[in-house]
């Protein structure tokens, strides 16, 4: 089952819903404490730990950890920032028999704090005593649970709300993730993230974390009957004799993950670089785009940017492709070459071709969209929307996201992609996923995934030529996977 992930609001909402449905309030507060303590014992042998309280219902949720965890002899104190204003919270922490101080005044130095001062509906900075302890909490965050969110970060962005917000090495959230889970910098200061099940009705919405329950079921694995010609035709286009690598790349990856038949189109003065270099990826020279176009005619998907060059020339290729038929995913020089007049490759597109630009990329097509939006989420819808095309934004919180307003976030960003021509693989992904049938928005979230989990499995010294070769594994746990 896909994971959704809800805004602050929304989730505000389904707690509304349980409780009008019969679920009391007090109930779910119970099974989000008991949720936190489970997590905690599973992860952390019994110590020291002071768990401080805000007034509301995540200091409530606090409450309740607490007691769980001193009923398992844990040694436990509460450190509360103002007494509980809520009923529910007032209710459990009637419970709780254990010592209590303000925040801060207790004289000892836990060796885990849980921060149940407040959740993701925080609209305001940290002040004082909270304060304090968040920049504290900044040198051992080691030591931190956080319950629903680090305090001081806001749940819809991930962003600190002012100076100072907490740090976790675990975040105990409930029901479902919020936006400040997957987006940076929220997602690297909650540390682990796990979703705590309290019985709130199945979450809706368009807005996905990208984990392969969202399109594992659709993934186009060859049958019995499956030959070269059925499993998809990808064209790649080649730049100049002396920018050839990164189409080679793309082209290499698009037969790694499956396309039944991928052809290198390259200019002539190129066409013997890639021929030394290039084995089961076939070979076709061009001239001129309606050379190209012809070539392209009866392709199913075409990848084109990467290392294409800045010219005219790219220009006038794009539009040849465009009007083949085929699936396009444009990539990087072939966004720049439009960078003076973004709205004519929107005129070309459709909703089966994929932008995949990275933030400075995304700058040229969609001026000031990322810094006049609240996140990253819905810059990439609304680019998505103007381009009438899925738009994959890259980044360690890469969104893909679709003109009909789904979105995706992955959560399994690698840093060792941080290197040169881990783009164009990830064209190639894509491309060969689109040719051989899959929806483009579910074909990039599955190239995405790929991509960031086979960089992983290589870890160290990863360069972009080691990527394609990495794929088989991926693709044989995620084989596996949909046969158990």
């Amino acid at each position: 089952m896909a994971r959704n992930i809800l805004t602050v609001a929304e989730t505000a909402a389904a707690d509304k819903a349980a409780i009008a449905a019969g679920t009391p309030g007090l109930v779910l507060m119970e099974r989000a404490g008991a949720g936190v303590a489970a997590a905690i014992c599973e992860r952390f042998t019994p110590r020291p730990v002071a768990v401080l309280c805000g007034p509301g219902n995540n200091g409530g949720d606090g409450y309740v950890a607490a007691r769980l965890l001193r009923e398992r002899g844990w040694p436990v104190w509460v450190e509360r920032l103002a007494p509980p204003v809520s009923v529910d919270a007032r209710a459990v922490a009637a419970l709780w028999s254990g010592e209590v101080v303000e925040i801060g005044a207790s004289g000892r130095t836990p060796e885990l704090f849980v921060d149940a001062l407040f959740g993701a509906g925080l609209s305001r900075p940290l002040e004082g005593e909270a304060a304090r302890l968040a920049r504290a909490c900044e040198r051992t965050s080691e030591r931190v649970v956080a319950v629903d969110l680090p305090s001081g970060l806001a749940g819809d962005t991930g962003r600190p709300l002012g100076e100072a917000a907490f740090r976790a090495a675990l975040t105990v959230t409930f029901h479902v993730k919020k936006p400040a889970h997957v987006l940076e910098p929220g997602a690297e200061r909650c540390g682990e993230v796990v979703v705590v099940d309290i019985g709130l009705p199945p979450p809706q919405g368009k807005l996905f974390e990208n984990t392969p329950e969202l399109w594992l079921g659709r993934f186009p694995w060859p049958g019995p009957g499956s030959h070269k010609h059925a499993r998809g035709r990808l064209v790649v286009v080649s730049g100049e004799m002396t920018n050839t690598g990164a189409a080679r790349l793309a082209a290499r990856a698009g037969l790694r993950l499956g396309a039944g038949l991928v052809t290198l189109v390259s200019p002539p003065d190129a066409l013997v670089v890639n021929a030394a270099h290039l084995e089961a990826v076939m070979l076709a020279p061009f001239e001129t785009e309606a050379e190209l176009e012809q070539l392209a005619a009866d392709v199913d998907a075409a990848v084109i940017g990467p290392a294409a060059g800045v010219t005219e020339a790219t220009l006038l290729n794009v539009l040849a492709l465009a009007r083949t038929g085929a699936a396009l995913v444009i990539d990087a020089d072939a966004i720049t070459v439009f960078r003076g007049d973004p709205e004519e490759l929107f005129s070309l597109l459709d909703r089966d071709d994929v932008l995949t630009p990275h933030p400075g990329e995304f700058e040229r097509l969609f001026p000031g969209l990322l810094k006049s939006t609240p996140h990253r989420i819905e810059a990439a819808r609304r680019a998505a929307q103007r381009a009438d095309a899925v738009v994959l934004l890259k980044g360690p919180d890469t969104v893909v996201a679709a003109p009909d307003g789904r979105a995706a976030v992955n959560t399994n960003g690698s840093a060792w992609l941080a290197t040169a021509g881990s783009g164009d693989v990830l064209a190639g992904f894509i491309g060969s996923l689109i040719a051989q049938g899959m929806e483009s928005f579910e074909a990039a979230c599955a190239g995405a995934w790929i991509h960031a989990d086979a960089a992983d499995l290589h870890g160290p010294g990863l360069i972009s030529e080691d990527l394609p070769g990495l794929a088989p594994a991926v693709l044989r746990r995620l084989y596996e996977a949909r046969e158990a």
